[in-house]
């Protein structure tokens, strides 16, 4: 039987031999995600019951980690696809539409978007404008999101919206959208210095008559705190983490080719290979803490919502993405002019432009400012090896 690990090497293979040319042209990268529906890995989150595999987000993050050594955007659509997946495995067992829609997503392998930004919001996920508008047991949706990431080539979009017209713009629900009941116009394009493959356009989301039974039940504050904020730092810290692996094999095949063409001396970047080696296991234990945590905090509500666990995946992502960024410069700066090249074997020009989305994907300094909030009134202590 084949195991995770072989399934998403595969898919990964295929990912590298496409990924220049999905950066050069900005394109899905559909080679990579027809391999990922190959190898049934869209569905493996889904619990074994509904027709998935039951596999953890510890085990997403390493195939995270994986496709991040190949691809980029193949990587980061993987994520953000399993991210929208735990929040509806998480919290769709209660509905028996969501519940069916589980089995579709297993069984049909369905890639899924997500809609939170909105144009008038930016980045603030925790508020909405446009409204869900209930009519009987049907509703209507339309939202002007300034960006839906691969968002033409999903087959299923969850969405935020307020509750209702009247409701404040943070009392949100989540609606699942299936792709025959939207509507989709295109308002930008994806023009982007890196991470071009996610065709992150914007659209002008439209939804009617859909059943009211696709809201999700639990308000979408809980779920954010309960599955996405989690979910969202640990597996994007995963794909740095991947982004920051490749950069440092280049610069280590390249400070050996150094070594093997001068028998017996030291190559100048091997001292710099040293230490940018001790920032990656760094960061990799930043974001193995982070799943561990995880891991003991699921199925607790309190835990999950608490303002320490918050903290700790704020920063999280905060040091992944900070170290992905230091990391892969010191990386260049090891490799020179043979990875500011491109088409040399250490080339290293577009992972660079790729993780330097990293501290922008949910701005640092908004979640700095969040974190400092949370520390006004937080209570202090803390253990060595259980914090």
């Amino acid at each position: 039987m084949n195991t995770l690990a072989q399934r998403a090497r595969r898919v990964a293979d295929i990912a590298a031999l496409n990924a220049d040319i999905v950066d050069r042209d900005a394109r899905f990268p559909v080679e990579a995600v027809d391999a990922l529906r190959q190898e049934r890995l869209l569905g493996i989150q889904v619990p074994a019951r509904f027709g998935g595999e039951d596999v953890g987000l510890a085990e997403i993050a390493e195939l995270c980690c994986t496709l991040g050594q190949a691809c980029s955007a193949t990587a980061m659509i993987f994520a953000m696809h399993h991210i929208k997946l735990c929040s509806l495995v998480t919290h769709g067992a209660e509905s028996e539409w969501h519940c069916d829609l589980m089995e579709r997503v297993a069984r049909d392998q369905l890639l899924i978007a997500s809609s939170t930004t909105e144009a008038g919001i930016g980045g603030d996920l925790r508020n909405s404008l446009c409204a869900v508008e209930v009519s009987g047991n049907r509703f209507s949706l339309t939202k002007d999101a300034s960006v839906i990431s691969y968002g033409a080539h999903a087959d299923l979009i969850l969405a935020t919206a307020r509750r209702d017209r009247d409701a404040p713009s943070s009392d949100q629900v989540l609606v699942a959208l299936l792709r025959d009941q939207l509507s989709l116009e295109r308002t930008s394009r994806w023009d982007t210095l890196g991470m071009r493959g996610t065709c992150s356009d914007g659209f002008l989301l439209e939804a009617r008559d859909v059943p009211v039974v696709q809201i999700l039940p639990k308000p979408f504050a809980e779920i954010a705190a309960q599955s996405m904020l989690a979910s969202s730092h640990l597996l994007w810290g995963s794909v740095w983490f991947g982004l920051a692996s490749f950069a440092v094999d280049r610069a280590r095949a390249f400070v050996q080719m150094e070594a093997r063409r001068k028998p017996g001396q030291v190559p100048p970047g091997a001292l710099r290979l040293a230490e940018v080696a001790n920032e990656l296991q760094a960061m990799r234990s930043a974001v193995v803490a982070g799943l561990r945590r995880f891991e003991i905090a699921q199925g607790d509500p309190n835990e999950l919502g608490s303002i320490g666990f918050t903290v700790m995946l704020n920063n999280v992502k905060l040091t992944a993405s900070s170290m992905a960024v230091g990391i892969v410069q010191q990386a260049l700066s090891i490799v020179g002019l043979a990875g500011y090249k491109n088409g040399t074997p250490f080339s290293l020009g577009r992972v660079m432009r790729d993780v330097m989305s990293a501290p922008l994907m949910i701005a640092n300094d908004r979640i700095l400012s969040n974190t400092a909030n949370l520390l006004l009134v937080q209570k202090g202590g803390g253990q060595l090896l259980s914090a």
